[in-house]
């Protein structure tokens, strides 16, 4: 999602999140459970982190200062797109943002220092069902732009299993409990709500 600016002498004013926008683009509401911020110095790497469905945790992402290489990958067991990912810089120029539906796994790269990412998220944070992949599985191959040397990572993403290893311990979503997730919230929704 790009956000249409309006700028003049003063300053800029946007708004970076409207419900009923993003409910027309991907079907149904968001719910708003909790707001994440995290500044970064350049190198940090954040990721990859999804958390057990359900309810799994849907994150709406926008980079307030700085750039960012945002990535989100397809952890869902049986998904047609398993193991795929994607990238997109999220910076303060376009100021887009990216929506990040349950299930799928997310992490960041900072590009310049004092990035600062912020996260609307869709559950509370739960720790014991919030789960990470290593961000340099080979299985995944993710070009972040910088070598795993280069990165600074938590100990706990440079100690997250390799997508394989996720797999073969049950942590990752099933990607037909992603889809009920997802029609249950579409049901949700109002017979006052356009489509």
């Amino acid at each position: 999602m790009t956000p249409r600016q309006h700028g003049d002498p003063r300053g800029l004013f946007l708004e970076w999140f409207k419900a009923d926008l993003f409910e027309q683009a991907v079907g149904h509401p968001f719910t708003l459970a909790q707001a994440n911020c995290s500044v970064s110095s350049r190198s940090t790497l954040r990721g990859i982190h999804f958390a057990d469905v359900p309810p799994g945790q849907a994150k709406y992402v926008t980079c307030m200062n700085g750039r960012v290489l945002d990535v989100v990958v397809d952890l869902r067991v049986g998904s047609p797109t398993f193991g795929q990912w994607e990238a997109v810089e999220l910076e303060t120029a376009s100021r887009r943002a990216v929506y990040l539906s349950e299930g799928l796994g997310h992490g960041f790269v900072a590009l310049e220092d004092a990035s600062t990412v912020a996260y609307l998220c869709s559950t509370a944070y739960n720790p014991i069902a919030e789960h990470e992949v290593h961000p340099f599985d080979e299985d995944l191959r993710i070009d972040w732009g910088i070598s795993v040397d280069e990165a600074s990572l938590s100990s706990k993403d440079a100690a997250a299993p390799s997508l394989h290893e996720a797999l073969e311990r049950g942590l990752l979503p099933r990607y037909q409990d992603c889809l009920d997730r997802r029609a249950g919230m579409a049901a949700e929704r109002g017979p006052h709500t356009q489509s």
